[in-house]
Parts: C-alpha cells; structure tokens; sequence
C-alpha cells in the first residue's frame, strides 16, 4: 500500500497543540506540546518552525481600497486623508518611492514628493515621514534620509494596487 500525501495547513498552530493536548490523558504541557508538533512536522522544535515560517499578517482589503481611492489612476498621490490608519498607508507609498540610501536637503526631498503628490504639500508629509520614523532629518533640517527598515504589508499591497491600477490605465485601449 503506498502512502498518500495528504496536506496540513494549521492557521494556529498554538489552538491545534492546546486541542491535542486536551484530547490526550497523560498531555504534556502548551510549551512541550508544541515543541512535539513542530518535530513531527520535520523542525528541531518551535522556534525553529516559527523562524523557517513567520505569521503573515491578513490584509485588510477594505482598508486598502479605501487609501487608494485617495490616489490617481497615474498613482499620483490627491489628497490628504483625514482618518490616521489611511494616511499612514498612503505615506507608506511614498516611502516606497523615494530612493534608498539617499540624502537631501530639503528642497530636493520636497521636490521627490512632489513628484507623487497631486496637492502638493510636501511639509506636511515630511512632518509625517518623520514622525512614523521613516524619514530622518538633521535637527536644522538641511539632511533628510529615508530610513530603511521593512515595509507595513498593507502598504505594500496599496502600493501594489496602485502598480496594477497603472499598467490598466497603460494598456492601449482596443476599439
């Protein structure tokens, strides 16, 4: 008889461990538990498996919808949003497009995101940058650097949004 792969996806590996152990009678504890999980499934123990397998977190795609009405169909940044959680995602594309492991002063920081934004107020998402820690500035503000550190996952589904949203506008029209 030959064995039949027959695939497992656990969306919380910790609940599966607890249910398992309270069908067992002589159960182990949470921690041992899931270390016994994670080396039947091939792991040195659990922090092995969450390291080759880090949690994605679920996009929100009401939420991304909702920041990218505030751009254009070139991708072009048009106004400025009044709820916290979509402005931070719309900063996020900006970030994105700046280049790394630049300086500016503030002029030329200032013309790059004007270069993305329809309403042109580049203090204003500077001041922003900054506060979100993604943009670094000497404290007389002649030096500006975007700050390299990992992108927010909605922002970067935004951003994609936004590249798909560009190639439609691109295509030739057929008549």
């Amino acid at each position: 008889m030959s064995k039949d792969v027959i695939r497992l996806t656990i969306p919380d590996v910790s609940d599966f461990a607890k249910q398992l152990r309270n069908a067992l009678t002589d159960a182990p504890s949470h921690v041992e538990m899931l270390n016994h999980v994670a080396r039947a499934a091939g792991y040195r123990n659990f922090q092995h498996l969450r390291s080759q397998n880090p949690p994605t977190p679920e996009i929100d795609h009401k939420r991304i919808a909702r920041a990218a009405r505030y751009f254009d169909s070139r991708g072009r940044w048009e106004s400025w949003p009044t709820r916290r959680g979509v402005r931070e995602l719309c900063l996020w594309v900006i970030w994105a497009r700046l280049p790394a492991r630049e300086h500016w002063s503030e002029r030329q920081i200032s013309a790059l995101i004007d270069e993305h934004c329809s309403f042109h107020d580049a203090a204003q998402i500077r001041r922003s940058l900054i506060e979100m820690k993604l943009l670094t500035r000497n404290r007389d503000g002649s030096d500006y650097a975007r700050v390299e550190t990992p992108m927010d996952p909605h922002g970067a589904a935004l951003l994609s949004v936004l590249a798909e949203r560009q190639k439609a506008q691109e295509k030739p029209q057929i008549a």
